[in-house]
């Protein structure tokens, strides 16, 4: 047992009482009187303490099935009191390795009542983790000392990329495909036939079916026009780099995790709209490849296959991983590789790479970018070490600019966001080029 805030004042104020005391009696009495205050609220603790025992609360731990990474997951604790109201403090032995809310949850739950407690932990690593006990302490009756035990509750828990995010996504696009916020067909936006309706005016005359306009029976009526709707059942390669320059932090968590949550995010977007999705994990070699199957059953194949994998300090192969892919995939498909890159020399064999995609393939560079750097170079200071970090910054962002120009030049597809914001303008842009049929 602990004791409590009520004991120590207690005795505090004993010894503030004893000088009063030894104005009345003699000092010896005095100070007997004052051990023997002290061993009665001793005793009182130690009473109260036990009385607690028989009245514990009953916890119980509720913990998510998969935590995502880089996400606030709730944990919830489920408090029942027993037949006497319930002040207690919980510590919940989480991993080390996460980020919390609230460390300590502190309650008051009324006699035979229960009450959920939730805090949020933070993952910042993907993989397998010891979660321990739970820590209580319940005050006494009479408020001297705490009652402490530990519920045994240790249980391994799995971190995997962001499923929070992706759960988001796939009631957005649900949404836009057939919910109230269904985006309407439009003429001309695809190649397959989606639907016949009326002629309203503004649409292109060139796709008004006549045949099917003859077809009708009453001579009133507008013609008929063909909508179409962006071609199904392509194909979508996503190449995900897990070299050196993955390995780097990036708002809490490394390049890789970035990428990877962006990979199951347009795999997802891919899937939904009828696409054959294929992922390869890429290094010196090509270290995973999953072949590009099309259903939403595909996407729970990729999360098992992608979460373990952890990126390396290798230089990454990009022509090997370009070529792997050619053997593999004859047909025209999307190829998206994801990556980062510092300047125009060092990002050589990436851009041959690509280059060599174009034009039987339609290459797209997914490159994520660290805030950081965009930070320092748009502040300005008059420190020089400042400046100078500033004045990196600025050629780092410019050479860039002139890969990515090479990149464009050579028919390639270029998306260049920072990390933590290239998940969605990543699947905006996957839309869009579905939506214009580019592929």
């Amino acid at each position: 047992m602990i004791p409590s805030q009520r004991l120590y004042l207690f005795l505090i104020s004993a010894i503030a009482i004893a000088p009063i005391l030894s104005l009345f009696i003699t000092i010896p009495v005095s100070i007997a009187i004052i051990l023997f205050f002290d061993a009665i609220i001793l005793i009182l603790m130690i009473v109260d303490g036990l009385r607690v025992r028989p009245l514990r609360a009953q916890i119980k731990r509720d913990l998510p099935q998969r935590l995502s990474i880089g996400r606030d997951n709730p944990v919830m604790l489920t408090v029942t009191a027993a037949n006497t109201d319930a002040i207690i403090q919980i510590r919940d032995y989480y991993p080390a390795e996460f980020g919390v809310s609230t460390p300590t949850l502190t309650s008051t739950i009324p006699a035979n009542t229960t009450q959920d407690l939730t805090y949020t932990v933070h993952p910042r690593q993907r993989g397998e983790f010891p979660w321990g006990n739970i820590q209580v302490r319940q005050l006494g009756t009479w408020k001297l000392a705490w009652h402490n035990w530990q519920i045994p509750q240790n249980v391994p828990v799995k971190v995997y990329p962001d499923l929070i995010g992706l759960r988001s996504l796939s009631i957005r696009l649900t949404l836009q495909s057939s919910g109230s916020i269904r985006q309407s067909r439009r003429m001309g936006i695809g190649t397959e036939f989606a639907e016949l309706r009326n002629y309203h005016t503004g649409d292109d005359l060139r796709f008004i079916d006549w045949k099917a306009t003859a077809r009708r029976t009453t001579g009133n009526t507008p013609p008929l026009v063909r909508v179409l709707e962006p071609e199904q059942e392509q194909t979508l390669i996503i190449l995900l780099d897990r070299g050196r320059l993955m390995t780097a932090q990036v708002k809490g968590l490394q390049r890789f995790d970035w990428g990877l949550n962006a990979t199951l995010s347009l795999a997802l977007a891919g899937l939904h709209r009828g696409d054959r999705v294929g992922v390869g994990v890429f290094d010196r070699q090509m270290h995973t490849w999953v072949a590009p199957e099309r259903g939403q059953s595909h996407l729970g194949k990729l999360i098992d296959y992608l979460t373990p994998i952890q990126p390396v300090l290798l230089e990454s192969d990009y022509l090997g991983a370009v070529t792997n892919v050619v053997q593999r995939q004859t047909r025209r498909a999307l190829v998206v590789v994801i990556t980062d890159l510092v300047d125009v020399t060092a990002s050589t064999e990436l851009l041959a790479a690509l280059s060599r995609l174009a034009p039987r393939y339609l290459p797209f560079c997914v490159t994520l970018r660290d805030p950081q750097v965009d930070h320092l170079a748009h502040t300005f200071t008059q420190e020089v070490t400042a400046a100078y970090s500033r004045a990196v910054a600025l050629d780092l962002l410019a050479q860039r600019q002139v890969a990515f120009a090479q990149l464009k030049q050579k028919g390639v597809l270029v998306l260049d966001a920072p990390a933590n914001q290239i998940t969605d303008q990543l699947v905006e842009r996957y839309l869009q080029l579905k939506a214009r049929n580019q592929l």
